[in-house]
């Protein structure tokens, strides 16, 4: 059996599970792929490829093409950027692992942090020898808004009323019966615009979803707003965004997510000082990583054995 990692970019993947038991060829892509005929050429002699997420996509064109795949093993529950009836079409099981959501909100606060403390600037001034060169904000008495009110999103709130902040939020199904347990104010969307101080992103992205940021709502936040997204880059227009903070319509944006990753190195978000840019890292921990890794290595496992486990439907 020959078996490729995917996306392993911190050249991790083998310390976090017990690939040897496999007794597999096994081969690890630390870097992304150019295109999908690159994954095709690449990928086309693996009986199973274990992705990272959904760094790499597959969609019907790749996995048309790839005539020896058996099994694809995705980290975490859902992958969207894997076309699961194409796959079932061509015979191929798709299995998902296990998952903690405890590493992406929390990053999401260090997002949120740095950003009203202008951590990277200050670090970055420490480091070159200088000294104070920003004024910071609070959090407390501030409104944090929350664009989705599910696992993520209600653990963003939580985090946010330790803080002593307001919490809204909206989203198109929510209601104040569901808000109400999370101690959370149900609000229009038009008003969660308006009002957040912070506006947090925790969605999922689908076709209701992208694009659901646009200028309009850029255009009605606070100019001393900060907009957080840890979600999928897609749901924010990319382009309206970097048109708001550069004519500062929005005083600071914190990302960890774009709309093509790894993020083009001449991308214009790279050149903006009131932006905190991290490379898709919420869910990169140790902790994290020890689930997929394991969980994948069982999923072969169970796959040679005649009887898959956690197949996705």
């Amino acid at each position: 059996m020959k078996i490729a990692i995917l996306d392993d970019y911190q050249e991790v993947a083998l310390g976090f599970g017990d690939w040897g038991s496999l007794g597999a060829d096994i081969e690890v892509f630390t870097k992304p792929f150019a295109d999908p005929a690159d994954v095709v050429g690449r990928l086309r002699d693996f009986d199973v490829v274990v992705a990272m997420r959904e760094r790499t996509r597959f969609p019907a064109e790749v996995l048309d093409r790839l005539p020896a795949l058996k099994l694809l093993v995705s980290t975490g529950h859902r992958n969207a950027a894997i076309d699961v009836a194409a796959a079932r079409r061509n015979g191929v099981v798709v299995c998902s692992t296990g998952y903690i959501a405890a590493p992406a909100a929390e990053h999401t606060w260090a997002l949120i942090l740095a950003a009203a403390r202008n951590v990277p600037v200050e670090s970055r001034n420490m480091r070159e020898g200088g000294w104070q060169t920003t004024v910071g904000t609070i959090l407390s008495g501030k409104t944090l808004g929350l664009l989705g009110l599910g696992r993520l999103g209600a653990g963003a709130a939580k985090i946010g009323q330790a803080f002593g902040m307001e919490t809204i939020a909206w989203s198109q199904n929510l209601t104040q019966e569901k808000a109400d347990p999370h101690g959370v104010t149900a609000v229009s969307k038009d008003e969660l615009f308006a009002r957040a101080d912070v506006l947090s992103i925790h969605l999922v992205l689908s076709r209701r979803s992208r694009g659901l940021v646009g200028a309009p709502e850029l255009a009605a936040m606070k100019p001393t707003a900060m907009l957080v997204n840890t979600s999928r880059g897609p749901i924010v227009d990319e382009a309206a965004l970097v048109d708001a903070l550069r004519r500062k319509e929005i005083a600071v944006a914190a990302l960890d997510v774009y709309d093509v990753e790894p993020l083009p190195s001449e991308h214009p978000l790279r050149t903006l000082d009131n932006v905190v840019l991290t490379p898709h890292i919420g869910y990169v921990t140790r902790e994290a990583y020890e689930i997929f890794y394991r969980d994948a290595v069982e999923d072969i496992a169970a796959f040679q054995a005649g009887s898959p486990i956690r197949v996705m439907e």
